[in-house]
């Protein structure tokens, strides 16, 4: 028996997703897919007797109305965070100029295969938008395999996935060679998250390469992994003192967890920057307000939100992106939490 001809097919014989396919056959207005795309699919339908049936056409005839922001975060958290509103006010632009609504959901770890697929099939969301992905998502590869149009805020090695982000761990390297700069030796970090969230692990490693080009030994104790809140940045810092006392520079890899390092410095009786120097990443708007401002790398949050949103258009009218891997520029922003070490008494 003769094998039935697909969309994949004519897929694989135009160079096009399956996605595309269905817009161009079925005469799908609403995306603007380029004249020569539109040729070749046409030209392989023919070619391979293709004829998309009645139940294809009625599903490629809706009309795509909502993108989807999925984060791998708890609810308190994303309650409290600071760095959210500048990157729902950059999707909620995009998505407005093109009348798509704006669906956030929170994705309990674990549970990410299950909740992509269970809203992609339902036709709640016609595109994702991944913030803060883990390494260990398999909901991710999962949406690669389906064709579901996503994009992910972030990086994911080893994953053909488009993505928007910056170079997190130059960006990291940057802020702890400003401390090696005004002469720290001994520098702790505290980590944004986990080192399940690729962007954690970046940041990690960038601190660790300042250290080795610099020629300073890299002290695993000196190290701590928050968990994104201001609280978390309190404990790891308290644990730190009470620890190792000696260090006299600080990397933390997020403002907000890096406003509880400040306050646990404080409780301990020491002063900024005259005992410990600290620099902070993501530079929310709180960060020029503390006392004293705080030295932090400029991570341009609603820019990534904006071209990770047109990058997930361009996806969903089926349009083919040859730049897969969009990476900004970060920025180090000095103010009064970094200055040269004094010895403590």
């Amino acid at each position: 028996m003769k094998k039935k001809v697909t969309s994949q097919d004519v897929a694989d014989m135009a160079g096009v997703s399956r996605t595309t396919v269905s817009f161009v056959l079925n005469n799908v207005k609403r995306y603007a897919i380029h004249p020569e795309t539109a040729a070749r699919v046409r030209k392989a339908a023919r070619e391979l007797n293709y004829v998309p049936n009645a139940s294809a056409r009625a599903l490629a005839s809706q009309q795509a109305t909502a993108i989807g922001l999925m984060m791998t975060r708890s609810p308190e958290y994303i309650a409290t965070d600071p760095f959210l509103p500048q990157i729902l006010g950059g999707l909620m632009d995009v998505a407005k100029q093109n009348k798509l609504g704006l669906l956030v959901e929170w994705v309990e770890p674990g549970q990410e295969l299950n909740t992509y697929l269970k809203l992609a099939r339902a036709r709640q969301i016609d595109g994702f938008i991944i913030m803060t992905p883990r390494e260990d998502d398999t909901g991710l590869k999962a949406l690669v395999e389906a064709e579901v149009p996503a994009v992910v805020m972030g990086y994911v090695p080893g994953l053909d996935m488009h993505s928007v982000d910056v170079d997190n761990v130059q960006a990291a390297k940057t802020a702890v060679e400003h401390l090696i700069e005004l002469g720290h030796e001994c520098i702790a970090c505290i980590s944004n998250a986990a080192k399940p969230y690729t962007s954690a692990n970046q940041r990690y490693e960038g601190y660790k390469a300042a250290l080795t080009d610099a020629g300073i030994a890299f002290d695993e104790r000196l190290v701590r992994f928050a968990d994104f809140s201001s609280q978390s940045g309190y404990d790891c810092m308290k644990a730190l003192l009470e620890e190792n006392a000696d260090f006299t520079g600080v990397f933390v890899a997020s403002d907000s967890v890096a406003f509880g390092a400040m306050a646990a410095i404080r409780d301990a009786g020491l002063r900024i920057p005259e005992d410990i120097s600290i620099v902070g990443f993501d530079d929310i708007p709180m960060a020029s307000y503390v006392t004293p401002g705080l030295t932090t790398i400029q991570l341009p949050a609603k820019e990534i939100a904006e071209q990770s949103c047109h990058l997930l258009m361009q996806l969903m009218q089926g349009d083919f992106c040859q730049e897969r891997i969009v990476t900004l520029p970060t920025q180090l922003i000095v103010r009064q939490s970094t200055a040269r070490p004094e010895r403590r008494p």
